[in-house]
């Protein structure tokens, strides 16, 4: 790696990471009740369950911005992965149908088993993620020969175009499952118990350490299929891998979050030029980058409507949509 990369690569990973650290602060204080440092202190170090500061810090505002972390991260490696596996810096996780399933396994939830937990309706839509992916997969042609992207991408399309029949179609017919979908689909990091973390909290850090190992090999799926196989890589191998780790990534985010937009867009694109093309580094970056975007987006979506809020993803759409037509036309767009 040539030394100034190297020093761009310090300086993007340290800022990112003390950004983070104020991020999280201000995320523990901010709200439609703002609780001051001394009091987050005292809660950390000597915690009262008699004490309403202390209470909400535990159980509403540390869940939500661990989730915030975690869905953020999520969020922007499965972007950069997903980016990598089609040879299109401007692809995102939603094109493997991820965001359908989910929402998918969210309504049958609310229609066939409207007496399941908030734990439950996670797994649900969890599971409704990952099965979309691999219908994907299949009808991509990846589980039997190495995929092609256009293959993939046009799988995608048509099985998000069938589960978000599905999904109107019990939505129209049993209309009392609206208003609790409407939450979920919004995109809110908050209402979130610990033990609903859990499941997609493992799956996202397993999802996320095998990305990490996999960015050698993502740097030669770039190359294309036949350059990849020419440096020994096998592009079928490649593609499963990265698949499962989508799946995990934006499967548990999807479900923790609901559908949220641009983060695994914008992340990989800002962190591709900060740091270049290398999957090494770019996969990192766009994890403490998109962590830091979604962050920042539910903590100005609880202050722009102050003492009400508004949903990290209509925040992300509302800013980030316009931020980043300005940064592509401003830019060129870093290639793979």
């Amino acid at each position: 790696m040539p030394s100034e990369r190297k020093r761009n690569l310090t300086w993007v990973l340290t800022g990112g990471g003390v950004l983070l650290i104020i991020l999280v602060i201000l995320s523990f204080a901010t709200g439609s009740h703002v609780i001051e440092f001394g009091t987050l202190w005292r809660a950390l170090t000597d915690f009262d369950p008699k004490n309403n500061d202390h209470v909400i810090l535990a159980h509403l505002r540390f869940p939500r911005t661990v989730i915030g972390i975690l869905a953020g991260c999520a969020l922007g490696v499965a972007g950069a992965a997903m980016q990598a596996l089609t040879r299109n810096p401007l692809a995102e996780p939603g094109l493997l149908g991820i965001n359908a399933g989910a929402a998918a396994g969210v309504v049958t939830g609310l229609v066939f088993f409207p007496a399941v937990s908030s734990f439950g309706g996670i797994l649900l839509a969890f599971a409704g993620a990952a099965a979309a992916s691999v219908l994907v997969f299949t009808l991509g042609g990846a589980l039997r020969t190495p995929s092609n992207p256009v293959r993939l991408v046009l799988a995608g399309a048509a099985t998000g175009a069938i589960l978000g029949a599905y999904t109107s179609a019990l939505l129209l017919n049993v209309p009392t499952a609206f208003t609790s979908f409407r939450a979920w689909d919004a995109g809110s990091l908050q209402g979130r118990p610990w033990d609903a973390i859990l499941a997609p909290g493992l799956a996202i850090a397993a999802g996320l350490i095998l990305a990490l190992l996999l960015g050698r090999s993502l740097n030669a799926a770039a190359l294309g299929q036949d350059l990849s196989r020419a440096v020994g890589a096998s592009p079928r191998r490649i593609t499963l891998l990265t698949g499962i780790c989508i799946v995990m990534l934006a499967g548990g985010a999807t479900a923790l979050a609901g559908p949220i937009s641009f983060v695994g867009l914008a992340a990989p694109m800002l962190a591709r030029t900060l740091v270049g093309p290398d999957h090494r580094w770019l996969l990192p970056t766009s994890m403490i980058l998109s962590a830091d975007l979604l962050l920042a987006a539910d903590i100005l979506g609880r202050l722009i409507l102050w003492p009400s809020e508004l949903q990290a993803a209509i925040v992300m759409a509302l800013i980030g949509a316009p931020v980043f037509i300005f940064i592509v036309r401003r830019r060129k767009l870093v290639q793979l």
